[in-house]
């Protein structure tokens, strides 16, 4: 029983001895870390061209339960479309606009502005609940400056244009009840101003209405860019709308992969590749390499953000703009910083240390932070890309902690080493091989 007991005491002692002394850092492989975000990477550029296709193909129908029209179109945002019949001999226009609901008690309204192509002027015409009754009603606005700073309820007055008709109902008929997602059909018709075909269209929807006047739509990058301007004899659109829209998903694609992939991968591989003996000083080219060309990236991202507020006036994103600027900011100083790197051996490499991690990791989380915020600008917030960007962002996090844990099992490992050799219970030349003939005989006992 003695021996039956003590045996595998000295055959526990011998693995935990040998365990200690195998795997070094230096046979750490980076190639997983690699191949996984080069999956990553393409991975949110698929999800991303997937949306672009989405988005530039709907689909419009020029047909209702009571009208047949000329000319169809798909409008950019929101889901909504319309039809229409242009009658060039008297320069009447009869149109059909469909829209949604976003909620039982909400609004969807349509109308067109005279001037330019903007919330503020337009004339518009506003399907809802009627407050007593539940039946659903179209009444007439006109959105003046008052309306978009809110200094006053919208109130409902006729229009200064020639509108000569206008209905709205539901789709599915007298049947159809007013509900999140519930289809309406605005018709009208218009006289237009003679030789003048070139029209701006506006429409938006909101979630509840006071009275009878709409309250604030959403204000989420669909929300803020419904408008568009078309010619309704030849049915071509202008292509700035559409311009804006391309700008935008390159801007979320840039900045996605270069703030949002490529400078966390740069941070990455400076905090464990440097100490794998085996590469020597290539993991300070490769992270210098990544983090150059996320700043490059992310640069181009930038300009077309800049470029994008400037073509779209008085559409702000505060939040999502101060998060921008201050990302870019902490990525300029980094890139600079490494004109000014001192070598090891100065007395102030240890203070240039501390600021270009204090920046590098501010300016990584304000990136990864900003993405998000991009995510929800766009309204994307729900969306595959998201998603895929997700996915991405937690491959990445969930190698860091198998990193993170593999570090602090070497860094035990070589203590616990260090003083079983101090006790004497190894030797130096063993390097972990074999036991020392104290153990043997301890265990033996």
């Amino acid at each position: 029983m003695t021996h039956h007991f003590h045996c595998p005491q000295r055959n526990l002692a011998t693995i935990l001895i040998n365990v200690k002394t195998k795997a070094p850092l230096s046979t750490f492989k980076p190639y997983p870390v690699l191949v996984s975000a080069t999956m990553g990477f393409l991975f949110v550029i698929f999800l991303f061209i997937s949306h672009l296709n989405t988005a530039f193909s709907g689909h419009c129908s020029t047909t209702t339960a009571t009208k047949t029209f000329q000319k169809c179109m798909s409008l950019p945002t929101q889901q909504a479309s319309i039809a229409w019949t242009f009658h060039p001999h008297n320069a009447t226009l009869d149109v059909c606009f469909f829209g949604t609901f976003i909620s039982p008690s909400g609004w969807v309204g349509w109308g067109i502005n005279p001037m330019s192509a903007e919330m503020t002027g337009t004339r518009a015409l506003v399907a809802f609940p009627d407050p007593n009754s539940g039946q659903l009603v179209l009444l007439p606005y006109i959105l003046d400056p008052s309306v978009k700073l809110q200094k006053s309820p919208l109130l409902s007055r006729p229009l200064d244009i020639h509108l000569i008709s206008s209905s709205a109902t539901l789709y599915g008929g007298k049947m159809a009840t007013i509900h999140n997602g519930a289809t309406v059909q605005i018709y009208a018709t218009v006289k237009l101003v003679p030789n003048k075909t070139k029209i701006h269209h506006v429409w938006n929807r909101g979630l509840y209405v006071q009275g009878y006047s709409p309250t604030i739509h959403p204000t989420t990058s669909n929300d803020l860019s419904s408008i568009t301007t078309f010619d309704v004899l030849s049915g071509s659109a202008a292509t700035q709308h559409n311009n804006v829209d391309m700008l935008k998903l390159v801007h979320g694609i840039l900045n996605a992969i270069s703030w949002g992939l490529l400078l966390p991968m740069g941070a990455v591989t400076a905090r464990y590749l440097r100490h794998v003996q085996a590469l020597g000083p290539t993991w300070f080219y490769v992270h210098s390499g990544i983090q150059l060309s996320a700043f490059f990236l992310g640069t181009v991202g930038f300009a077309i953000g800049i470029r994008m507020g400037a073509m779209s006036p008085g559409v702000t994103y505060g939040l999502h703009r101060k998060l921008g600027f201050a990302a870019f900011c902490l990525g300029a100083l980094q890139t600079l910083a490494l004109l000014f790197r001192p070598k090891t051996t100065h007395k102030f490499r240890k203070y240039w240390k501390s600021y270009h991690h204090f920046v590098g990791y501010s300016c990584v989380v304000l990136g990864v932070v900003n993405v998000f915020q991009g995510f929800e600008v766009m309204g994307e917030g729900r969306s595959y890309a998201k998603l895929g960007y997700c996915l991405c962002l937690s491959t990445l996090v969930g190698i860091c902690i198998a990193l993170e844990v593999n570090s602090w099992v070497i860094f035990c490992r070589k203590s616990k080493e260090e003083k079983m050799r101090r006790e004497g219970l190894i030797s130096g030349s063993d390097k972990g091989s074999g036991i020392h003939s104290g153990t043997h005989s301890g265990i033996h006992g």
